[in-house]
């Protein structure tokens, strides 16, 4: 189900990104291990996930409605699939785990999708410093990890390829953030990530099915 992290990417590319977020000593992470610290948002997916795992769908439903992805969805619901809250609401209701899981995917690929457009111009900003600039990455690269490591391994299950190239370009442009003489190289990862997220998220809300 959704959370497992496989690892296929080289190891000690992330580690320098957390340490300029954190500065705090350099631990060896890497893209196939290292987990951010969950916030109110992540926390609420992971009861629900494990709700849906062990069948209390009821369970699920009651921890969606009180908790904060579903405010955060609504929040967002410009940038969502038309009806991906309700679809979601819907799949909890009658128990079916696979449409819960997909929508879950959609909505965290979104998040992390918004996230890298968002980094990719900040970062791009020739007003701030080489130094901010790669301060801004690393800081965003966290945020994104947090949100899509959630559901790596749900997309990796639908297409590895995506997968693998949304870790590959999350590696390069960590790379790029741990050295403050390369920030200006961190718009294209990012808009790649970006783009495999969009199209991912198209591919998996065709018409024929709604949202």
């Amino acid at each position: 189900m959704i959370g497992r992290v496989g690892a296929r990417v080289a190891a000690g590319s992330v580690s320098a990104a957390i340490a300029l977020v954190t500065l705090g000593p350099a631990t060896a992470h890497h893209v196939g291990t290292y987990v951010p610290k969950d916030n109110e948002i992540t926390t609420n997916f992971k009861q629900i996930k494990f709700s849906v795992q062990a069948g209390r769908f009821d369970v699920a439903l009651r921890l969606f409605e009180t908790g904060p992805l579903q405010a955060d969805m609504r929040a967002r619901a410009t940038t969502l699939p038309a009806g991906l809250e309700a679809g979601l609401h819907a799949a909890l209701e009658r128990g079916d785990g696979a449409e819960v899981e997909r929508r879950l995917m959609i909505f965290f690929a979104a998040r992390a999708r918004d996230l890298a457009r968002e980094a990719a111009r900040q970062t791009a900003d020739p007003t701030r410093s080489r130094e901010a600039r790669a301060a801004i990455g690393a800081r965003f690269l966290e945020a994104i990890w947090r949100y899509y490591n959630l559901v790596d391994f749900a997309v990796a299950q639908r297409d590895d390829t995506t997968s693998v190239a949304i870790r590959l370009a999350f590696d390069e442009a960590t790379g790029y953030a741990r050295s403050a003489a390369a920030p200006d190289r961190l718009r294209e990862p990012l808009s790649r990530i970006a783009h495999v997220l969009s199209t991912l998220i198209e591919s998996s809300t065709p018409a024929r099915r709604g949202s």
